[in-house]
């Protein structure tokens, strides 16, 4: 029979909506690397092999649910596995395992979300090294060059991919705090866009309220301008347009915004 642990990550896969495929996808696109394969998800799944705690970082992160919770499951799963128990009955922590995504911190419908899940750890304190740091930021900048050339359907999930191992960063961002969180929020922001573009209009506007949450987080009002343009072009009156251009404008005067004023 299936170990409540094996069952725990299949539904933590089917409620963000995902083949195991593109679960494995989502954890490379957390870990940075291209390691991950549908047929290890399929062996997690099936209890033929338990994820290692560095690997349970990238899951929970990839699906937006507590690590340490994830890591204590892991744990006693290791315990049964160890002693040739898989789920021989419904005990206590059998019932705790199955409500861990209710009482995850964003719940479980953001949680399938890029946005939902940057919104989880902006709330974390934080080390994540110079290099990486600068790689993210500098790579967000890159988004916003290649939406002049690429479809927005094509861009979409590299866009969210990428938000994705922002945050994933974000709890071990230390001194990079401030600058990640800016990129993430240009991330966002680019994420929504787009999906405005597609019709995507309430993942579009959930996009721009964590644009705005990055900006009042790193206490950088362009940001925030960011979102609210991008937000213009939504908005259903002349007159609401002109309100959210004007205080884009006021967000961006001062010293070093000369590119986000344009």
């Amino acid at each position: 029979m299936p170990d409540p642990f094996a069952d725990l990550l299949l539904r933590l896969r089917q409620d963000a909506g995902r083949t195991q495929e593109e679960q494995a996808d989502a954890i490379n696109a957390v870990s940075g690397r291209d390691t991950m394969t549908r047929r290890e998800i399929s062996r997690y799944e099936n209890f033929e092999n338990i994820p290692t705690n560095h690997t349970i970082g990238h899951i929970a992160a990839a699906c937006g649910v507590p690590f340490e919770e994830l890591q204590r499951e892991a744990k006693a799963a290791r315990a049964r596995k160890r002693k040739g128990y898989a789920n021989a009955g419904e005990d206590q922590d059998a019932v705790k395992r199955r409500t861990l995504l209710g009482g995850a911190a964003i719940g479980v419908s953001s949680a399938a979300e890029p946005w939902g899940r940057l919104a989880f750890v902006l709330s974390k304190g934080s080390k994540i090294d110079s290099p990486s740091a600068v790689a993210l930021i500098d790579r967000a900048a890159e988004l916003h060059v290649q939406e002049l050339n690429l479809s927005a359907r094509r861009l979409q999930s590299t866009v969210e991919s990428h938000l994705d191992a922002i945050t994933a960063a974000l709890p071990r961002a230390g001194e990079h705090e401030r600058a990640l969180t800016i990129a993430a929020g240009e991330t966002a922001a680019l994420a929504g866009w787009v999906a405005w573009d597609l019709g995507e209009h309430d993942k579009a506007d959930a996009y721009y309220k964590v644009t705005s949450q990055c900006a009042a987080t790193a206490g950088h009002p362009p940001l925030r301008a960011l979102a609210l343009t991008y937000s213009s072009y939504g908005a259903s009156t002349p007159k609401a347009k002109l309100e959210f251009l004007s205080q884009a404008a006021s967000d961006v005067r001062g010293h070093g915004n000369a590119t986000a004023a344009a």
